[in-house]
């Protein structure tokens, strides 16, 4: 059983709300040194199937839910095949 860990990132140029939010809110804490934080998901994704078929699926899945290919980037690797 394959488990796939997918990242969803923002596209470069892109406008980071969260990222931005937060690195003012550790500023304020006297966090001074920051000079970029970015936000991104982190899917973990187990499933049944191996090989080619299941990296075709994760691949399938990216496209059509988890990332909106006008604004974002992602990756995926297997991270464990029980």
């Amino acid at each position: 059983m394959p488990v796939f860990e997918v990242r969803i990132t923002l596209k470069e140029g892109i406008v980071d709300p969260e990222g931005e939010n937060t690195k003012k809110t550790l500023q304020l804490l006297g966090f001074d040194d920051l000079k970029q934080v970015s936000f991104s998901k982190l899917y973990t994704i187990s499933m049944e199937g191996s090989g080619e078929t299941a990296i075709r699926e994760v691949e399938e899945m990216c496209r059509r839910l988890l990332a909106n290919p006008a604004i974002h980037n992602y990756t995926y690797r297997l991270i464990d095949e029980q």
